[in-house]
C-alpha cells in the first residue's frame, strides 16, 4: 500500500500518522501543502491532525484552498481513499469531501482526553477490523470537534450506514454523539479521535491499529 500523508504549516500529527502507516506495513510519502499533484500510484492520503494554516479564520477553510487540496479532492472523486483525522476533518469538510461542518467544542474548552470510541459499522475499508458495537479507547485533542449537520444529512449519514463512529459519551456537542464518517462510496473517512495515537502500545493502547492493518489487507496489492 502506498500512502501520502499531506504537510501544512504548524501540522503537529503529520509524523505520528505515518509512523501508524509504516508500521501497518505502507510506504508513505511526506506532501507539501503548497505541491499541485499527488505522487503517483497512491492508494491512499492522509490528511493528519494538529493545525494548519489559517486556523484562526476557521478551522481548515484556508488549508483547503491549498495546492494539494486540488489534487486531494480528484483523487476522491476518481474512487481514491482518503482520511482525514482531526483537523484533516475539517478539512475534509471545508474542501467539500464530506458533509457538515465542525464547530468550537459546546463547553468552548480544549479537550486532551482518550475518550471511548463505538464501531458503528464495518462495511468500510477502514472499519473492517472491528466489530460493529466494538468500544474503543481513542485520544481526543481539539477545540473545534463538535460535528455539525443539518437534519437531512444527518438523516442520510445514517440511512446509508455511513457513520463510522460515535462518542460513547459525547465530549464537545457533536450531533448524535457522531465522532466519524464516510464518503458515499465509503472510501472516504473523517473522524475527530487520533487512531494513530492508539496505535502503539509504549504510547499507552493499541486499539487504533486495527484500522492501519486493515487498509493495508484491503489496499495492498494481490
Amino acid at each position: 500500500m502506498k500512502a501520502a500523508v499531506v504537510v501544512f504549516p504548524g501540522s503537529n500529527c503529520d509524523r505520528d500518522l505515518a509512523v501508524a502507516f509504516e508500521a501497518a506495513g505502507a510506504d508513505v510519502t511526506m506532501v507539501w501543502h503548497k505541491d499541485s499533484d499527488l505522487p503517483k500510484d497512491i492508494d491512499i492520503v492522509g490528511i493528519p491532525g494538529g493545525f494548519s494554516f489559517g486556523d484562526y479564520l476557521r478551522c481548515g477553510a484556508i488549508a483547503a484552498r491549498s495546492p494539494i487540496c486540488q489534487a486531494v479532492v480528484a483523487h476522491a472523486e476518481r474512487g481514491g481513499y482518503a482520511m482525514g483525522i482531526c483537523n484533516g476533518f475539517q478539512v475534509l469538510t471545508e474542501t467539500g469531501i464530506l458533509p457538515g461542518a465542525l464547530l468550537r467544542n459546546a463547553n468552548l474548552k480544549y479537550i486532551c482526553k482518550t475518550v471511548g470510541l463505538k464501531v458503528e459499522t464495518s462495511a468500510s475499508a477502514f472499519t473492517e477490523g472491528y466489530n460493529a458495537g466494538d468500544v474503543l479507547g481513542i485520544p481526543i485533542a481539539h477545540h473545534d470537534g463538535n460535528y455539525f449537520a443539518d437534519d437531512d444529512t444527518i438523516a442520510r449519514l445514517k440511512g446509508e450506514d455511513r457513520v463510522a463512529f460515535t462518542y460513547t459519551e459525547n465530549p464537545n456537542g457533536s450531533r448524535d454523539d457522531i465522532a466519524g464518517i464516510l464518503s458515499a462510496n465509503r472510501r472516504v473517512l473523517g473522524m475527530m479521535p487520533h487512531p494513530e495515537r492508539a496505535a502503539d502500545a509504549g504510547h499507552g493502547g493499541t486499539d487504533g491499529a486495527a484500522m492501519f492493518r486493515a487498509l493495508t489487507g484491503v489496499l495492498a496489492p494481490a
